[in-house]
Formats: structure tokens, C-alpha cells, sequence
């Protein structure tokens, strides 16, 4: 075998990921009769390239995926990408240098799909580039047909179930994104303000009201006073007017105005915030929207009309100010809802929107989280406080031009919804007719529906999506629900929520049995990464500079769902642990070129010390990966690579591998037997890490000829042989190292070479070490250079203790 003197990842990685694709490794077989393994990926938003973030949680679902084919399943690992979000219409616009709203919706959606199937291919390579093992051949893209049908299908089997239902209330408003918005699309941000103690009158009197919103002074349709505020309780029933603009408003008693909050009185204004639709529909109150779409002040702004929010609210507060209305002003920071797309204050507005009905499966929905085993198990508070949290049903319409259609068009007469058939889906209600009259009036004349849906809508449905493209496929029927879905801890509330809501809905079922959640990836003084901060760190780069299983190995140096502040000096330590399994490999290799192993020779003391470490990492890393705990497994693996084997057993093992004739045939059989079963063994516990060297070593070696398997990440996972586990030989094996260890340390600090013998060493250790000790003098002997080791009771005044022992050791020149 031709076994270089060094590894080359940057000429190896992109051949081995050709290999890997050219060879179907990775390719699932629906006729299979291995048992099956079936993870929901996650859909990324085409968003140009990857990003670090996307590098980090990918890699450790990936870890989890190749181990799971190694030990034996038949691996269902699909990649899909979510693009038809409000993501992906700012991308098109960025691009392309276009405006949505400026294009005729026909042109706008040919434009987008052009430029995601421009851009599509270069992003999907990035995956690759990381080593993402999924069947690329099992694609989906949540635009394409495939997708649009089974969103749209699901749509329609909602709103037969009357789980879909069109409503004109208030709803979540985006003014610069021109959208309404869900409420997992909230974030809240600390935001300069002030808060404003506004005059209003009531009989002639002055009534002070404290607001941050003077701009929602001509939205106000009442005031209201806590009943137990004795300060106001005589005005309840009375009649406010409003400063500036004039209305008269009522003055009611609700307990959920705060007393304690500004000056105990609150405006009431439609709509400022959840609690002003609660009072507006309690109190049967006025519709007095102010607000336009594109975030201005209507009509009823008055001689405001036409401004800005802010251009408003700046202008009001001056003329309060001017004519005496303000009596005080103060500067706060506090936290407002804003879009998470673009971070605009959202409004209120009240607009014919679809929901899915989900507040009062609230309990149901909780008993579905509990039902899930949870990795790691805190994970799942984030799922419990948002579905106790909730205050809206799931608002799924959406005012954009791309996306998926809502598959309904409204008769002009009685506004009626006629919805698709089925068997006809996709559709595009602005291009397609019902072709049937409304069932209620029957009338022939349509209107289309012109919103699109909420990108969760579909992506919510990603088990399906997938699972689909094999409906006429036997093995269909055992896709759902599926084994795992990985995914990051913010969008719990997003993805995850959503998609256990649709299956609930759907199907009475969990979408999944396993979830397994990740962290995110932070930048190296651990705050989240962002454009607008500079502090992001390109995939591209580091792999680059250092390697794709560079990359992987900082990716698993996090616990599971933990954040991992980016350090390069994992990039470092991984590159340095890729060189020396190259190194460890083409020394144990060059040395069992015609080795060909033949039985299980009885082991030598030391072997035997290797052997049943060996066996015992075998099995706790095994349970770690059962558990998801990849990182667990990763550091024991590394410590009986590093610790154990390269530091310690390569270096004993040398002298029976150098000077054969030195011992017997069974003694060198041994050691051979035992330098197969370890390095065979390691590169196949680092294969889901670092992919690509453990590929490049198996290739090159007698691990394939023996194994058999095309390729090392099909190759069996190590199975732990109970009967080779050995309490007394590994007592030996340590004290071993300890010996050694001291020897070393002797020669380091009298400065002479590693390879000086010595003449003596006197260990004074108690009867049963010196028992242990001599089973391993050879190896002793001929690890140290050492011609005579003795042993004694007594340490004499030469001798050097053995830190954590009661041993010592006299070494003599």
C-alpha cells in the first residue's frame, strides 16, 4: 500500500468527497433490509453560503448520522432547503437590486426562482465541503412543486377540520417587511425612549397620562383607571378628551391597568399593544387605526398625516410641549417587540388574515413535548414556556409576492372561500381557476386570494416532505414518525414547536421519537455573530486555512446545546490530532504490511493492558453516542489515542516489532494482533469526526483488504469484547506508565537522550506492584533502555517519589 509520509488534506478532501458521491457511500436503499434510522434535517435558508453557525449544528447532527450507519442502520438522511421565506425575498432584492413591491408579481417570481436556482448548487456544495454525509440524491426545496402540493394539502386538511379559519382582527404588523408576522417572528430589544406625561381633560381638569407612544394619541378610544385606585376611582363612567386631536373617549375600571406603572392611568389605543385588544373587544370599543401599512399616520393623524412613526412622534411631543400638554419628560431603555427579520418596532393592524387555530390545544400540546425525549433533557423548558406563553393562534397569512399560495379563491358575491381540489394541487390562485362554482351561492365569478404562506407553514412539515418522496415505496410506512431532529435552541419555538403542532394535527402522532438540540456557534468574546457587528467568521475561510476535519473537530469541542465561543485554537488542536493519527497509522502500517490476522493469539501482559482499555472505551463511547453525547465520546477516544496508545503502547510495543528474534513467535503475534485491533478500532471511533483522514488512512491500508467494506464509513463499528476487560492488567499497564514516566522525566532533566541506557532502576513498591511489575519487565526494560530493574520495600535517599502512589523509583546511571 502506498502510505504517504504526510497528509495532504487540501488535495485529499475534495477527492474523497468525489469519491464518497460517486460511490453512493451515503446513499440511502429503500428495499433495504437493514433496519431503519431516519432524521429530519434541517432546511437551510438559501442565503448565499453557509455560515459558521450552520458548519457547527450540521456537523454534530452529521456525527450522530455516521455513527448510526456505521453501527449498522440503513440511514434515511435527507438534505432540503427552506426558500420561500422572507429571507430569501431580501436576497433576490439584494442581488438582483430590485424592489418586490416596484415589479409586477409574475416578473418578481419568475426573477426569484431564476436567481435560487442560480445560486442553489454553490450553496448546497458548502454542505459537502463539511462533509455532511446526507443523501444529496434526497432532495427537496420548499418552493418546488413537490412541496407546494403538500403544504397546500395540509392547508386544506386544516381548514376542513376547521383548524384553518380567515379572520379581520388584529394582527402582528411588519411596516418596513410590508407583512404580517407571527409571534415566534418577535423578538424583544432593549430600546431607547421616553416616557411622556401627556395632559388629558376630563371636566375641565387635567388628567396626566404617562405614554412612550404620543404618536397613538389619535388611535385612543379610552382611558382607563385600576378599580382600587383610589386617585381615579370617581372618574369610571366619565368621558376624557384627548390632547391635540380632540375625540372624546370613556373613562372604565379594568384590574389590568397598573397602578404602579407611570401615573396609574393608561390610554387605551387601537393598537398599542395585546392588552388594548383585550380592553377593545371587552368594552365593544371603536376601530380608530391610525397606522398605514408602510408604518405612516393616516387620515386620522390629521394634519400629521403622511409622516413617519418616528417623524410623528417627534412632531406630537413638540407641539404637547408648545402648548403646555407635557408636563414631563423622561428618558428610559426598555424592551420592545420588533421583527427578528429587520428589528422594526412591529404595529398592530387590523387586516383579513388565516390562521390555524392553536390556543386551546395548549394543554395537548405540552403532553406531545413531554412525550419527546429531549437531548439535552433542560430543552425542553424553551418548548414548555413558549406553548404556556402563547397568546395568538398561529397567524400564516403573509403579504409578499413568493411563497407558497394559499390554494383559496373567495366568491365576489358572498365572499365565500372556495378551496382547490386536492388531486389538482399545486396551484396558483392569480394563474389557475377552482373550475367549480361556490358552494354556498353558486355563483362562477372568483377573486384570488393574493397572500402567501408563512414559510413554517412548510417548513413545519419537513418529515413529510422528505418521507414523501418515497410514498410509493414500501418502506414509506416506516419512515414516520421518524428516529431524530436535529436542531439549534433558538427555534424551538419555530421549527420545532410547529412541526409537533402540524403532526398533532395531522395525524394524532409525534413527528419524531429523538430531538437533539445544539448551541450556537458565538464569535471569540461569546456574543452572537452578525453582518452589522463585523464579528462573523466565514466557514470558507477556516476551511482554508486549516481543513474540513479541522472544522468538524471544533464543531464537537461544545457539550450538546451548549454555546461555543469560536476559538482557533480547536483548529489548531484538531490539525494537530489529524497529524498524529497519520503518523501513529503509517508506523503501525509500515509494520504489518504482510500481516494478515489469523485468530485471537493469547495477548502478552501489556497487549493485554491495551487491549482492555480498549474494549472499556469501546463501550462507554458507544453508550455516549446512544445518548447523543458526542463530545463525551470524542475526549475518550482522544485520551486512549493520545494517552494510551501513542504516548505509551507504540513506544513499548517497538522493540518486539524491531528485534523479533528477541522473542517468541506467539509474543510478536500478539503484538502485531494487538497494533491491528487498536488502530482499526480508532480510526473507525474518529471516522464520524474528521471523515476524511480516517477515509484516506482506511484506503490506503490493509484495514480495507481485511474489513472488506468500500469505504471506512460503512465499515462495522467497533464492538466491545467484554471477556477481554482486565482489572489486574490494567493496574499493571498503569504503573507501567508510571514507571516510564519517571524514567522519562530523569532523562529529560539531566538532559539526556531518550535513547541513553541506563544501568539500574530501583522501584520500592509493596509486594503486590512489584508481582504486577514484574509480568511487564521486558517491556520496561525495553522502553527505558534499562539493563536491571530490582525492587525494594524501603525507598533509599536517592530515590524520587511517584506523585499519587507510595511507590518510588532510584534510577543509577
Amino acid at each position: 500500500m502506498d502510505f504517504a509520509k504526510q497528509y495532504a488534506p487540501k488535495e485529499a478532501e475534495p477527492r474523497l468527497q468525489k469519491f464518497w458521491e460517486q460511490e453512493g457511500i451515503y446513499r440511502f436503499s429503500p428495499d433495504s433490509d437493514k433496519p431503519l434510522y431516519s432524521i429530519d434535517t434541517p432546511p437551510p435558508t438559501v442565503s448565499g453560503k453557509m455560515h459558521i453557525g450552520h458548519a457547527f449544528s450540521f456537523t454534530q447532527a452529521d456525527i450522530i448520522a455516521r455513527y448510526k450507519r456505521m453501527s449498522g442502520f440503513n440511514l434515511f438522511y435527507p438534505f432540503g432547503t427552506d426558500d420561500n421565506g422572507l429571507a430569501t425575498d431580501r436576497l433576490v432584492e439584494s442581488m438582483n437590486k430590485v424592489r418586490s413591491k416596484d415589479m409586477k408579481r409574475p416578473e418578481y417570481i419568475k426573477l426569484a426562482l431564476e436567481t435560487l436556482d442560480r445560486i442553489r448548487p454553490d450553496f448546497i456544495e458548502d454542505w459537502k465541503r463539511i462533509a455532511t454525509s446526507c443523501d444529496f440524491s434526497i432532495f427537496y426545496s420548499t418552493i418546488n412543486d413537490h412541496c407546494r402540493a403538500i403544504s397546500q394539502e395540509s392547508f386544506i386538511g386544516l381548514y376542513n377540520d376547521r383548524r384553518a379559519y380567515r379572520s379581520e382582527s388584529p394582527s402582528l404588523w411588519c411596516p418596513e417587511c410590508h407583512t404580517a408576522i407571527a409571534q415566534v417572528e418577535l423578538e424583544d430589544r432593549e430600546l431607547e425612549s421616553t416616557f411622556n406625561d401627556v395632559v388629558f381633560t376630563t371636566d375641565g381638569k387635567e388628567l396626566i397620562i404617562a405614554t412612550t407612544r404620543p404618536e397613538l394619541l389619535p388611535s385612543c378610544v379610552a382611558v382607563i383607571v385600576h378599580p382600587d385606585d383610589k386617585r381615579y376611582q370617581k372618574l369610571a363612567g366619565r368621558k376624557a378628551k384627548v390632547p391635540l386631536f380632540g375625540q372624546e373617549v370613556p373613562i372604565i375600571s379594568d384590574e389590568r391597568a397598573n397602578p404602579e406603572k407611570g401615573t396609574g392611568i393608561v390610554m387605551c389605543c387601537t393598537f398599542g399593544d395585546q392588552t388594548d385588544m383585550e380592553w377593545w373587544k371587552a368594552y365593544k370599543l371603536p376601530l380608530r387605526i391610525s397606522i398605514t401599512e408602510d408604518g405612516k399616520l393616516n387620515e386620522h393623524g390629521q394634519k400629521y398625516k403622511g409622516l413617519t412613526i418616528r417623524e410623528a412622534r417627534k412632531k406630537i411631543t413638540e407641539e404637547l410641549k408648545a402648548c403646555g400638554l407635557l408636563k414631563k419628560q423622561e428618558h428610559i431603555r426598555h424592551a420592545v417587540n420588533v421583527h427578528e427579520r429587520c428589528g422594526t418596532e412591529i404595529e398592530f393592524l387590523v387586516k383579513k388574515q388565516w390562521f390555524i387555530k392553536v390556543l386551546d390545544l395548549r394543554e395537548k400540546l405540552l403532553e406531545q413535548g413531554a412525550r419527546l425525549n429531549w437531548y439535552p433533557e433542560h430543552m425542553r423548558n424553551r418548548y414548555d414556556n413558549w406553548a404556556k406563553g402563547l397568546q395568538w393562534d398561529w397567524s400564516i397569512s403573509r403579504q409578499r409576492y413568493f411563497g407558497i399560495p394559499f390554494p383559496v379563491w373567495y366568491c365576489r358575491k358572498c365572499d365565500e372561500p372556495i378551496l382547490a381540489d386536492t388531486e389538482k394541487l399545486p396551484v396558483d390562485p392569480m394563474e389557475d381557476e377552482p373550475g367549480k362554482p361556490c358552494p354556498k351561492c353558486h355563483s362562477e365569478e372568483f377573486t384570488a386570494e393574493t397572500d402567501v404562506m408563512d414559510t413554517w407553514a412548510t417548513s413545519s412539515l419537513t418529515p413529510k416532505l422528505a418521507a414523501r418522496l418515497f410514498i410509493d415505496k414500501p418502506v414509506y410506512r416506516k419512515l414516520l414518525p421518524m428516529n431524530l431532529r436535529p436542531q439549534a435552541h433558538d427555534i424551538i419555538s419555530f421549527w420545532l414547536f410547529n412541526t409537533v403542532v402540524k403532526s398533532y394535527l395531522h395525524d394524532k402522532e409525534l413527528p419524531w421519537h429523538d430531538v437533539m438540540i445544539s448551541g450556537w456557534a458565538l464569535d471569540p468574546k461569546g456574543k452572537k455573530m452578525s453582518k452589522s457587528k463585523g464579528n462573523v467568521i466565514d466557514p470558507r475561510t477556516m476551511l482554508e486555512k486549516y481543513s474540513a476535519d479541522a472544522l468538524r473537530f471544533w464543531a464537537s469541542s461544545s457539550k450538546l446545546g451548549e454555546d461555543l465561543a469560536f476559538s482557533e485554537k480547536e483548529f489548531v488542536t484538531g490539525t494537530k490530532t489529524i497529524t498524529k493519527l497519520w503518523n501513529a497509522s503509517r508506523f503501525v502500517l509500515m509494520n504489518l504490511k504482510d500481516y494478515r490476522p489469523g485468530g485471537s493469539p493469547k495477548p502478552q501482559p501489556i497487549d493485554a493492558w491495551l487491549l482492555s482499555k480498549m474494549n472499556r472505551m469501546i463501550k462507554e463511547v458507544t453508550e455516549s453516542y446512544n445518548k447523543y453525547e458526542y463530545i463525551r465520546g470524542r475526549l475518550d477516544v482522544e485520551k486512549f489515542f493520545w494517552h494510551d496508545f501513542t504516548d505509551y503502547y507504540i513506544e513499548m510495543v517497538k522493540d518486539r516489532l524491531y528485534n523479533p528474534g528477541n522473542y517468541s513467535s506467539d509474543a510478536v503475534e500478539s503484538a502485531k494482533y494487538t497494533l491491528y485491533q487498536a488502530l482499526t478500532t480508532l480510526v473507525k471511533m474518529f471516522a464520524p469526526i474528521m471523515p476524511h483522514v480516517t477515509e484516506e488512512i482506511y484506503q490506503n491500508s490493509i484495514i480495507k483488504d481485511i474489513e472488506g467494506e468500500k469505504s471506512i464509513h460503512v465499515a462495522p463499528w467497533p464492538e466491545a469484547d467484554e471477556s477481554l476487560v482486565n482489572e489486574y492488567a490494567e493496574k499493571a499497564g498503569e504503573l507501567a506508565k508510571l514507571v516510564i514516566d519517571m524514567v522519562r522525566k530523569a532523562k529529560s532533566l539531566n538532559q539526556w537522550s531518550m535513547k541513553e541506557p541506563l544501568g539500574k532502576i530501583v522501584i520500592a513498591c509493596n509486594s503486590h506492584e512489584e508481582e504486577a511489575l514484574k509480568s511487564l519487565e521486558p517491556v520496561l526494560k525495553a522502553t527505558g533502555r534499562i539493563e536491571k530493574v530490582e525492587y525494594s520495600r524501603e525507598s533509599s535517599e536517592e530515590s524520587q517519589s511517584i506523585e499519587g502512589t507510595g511507590m518510588s523509583i532510584e534510577i543509577i546511571k
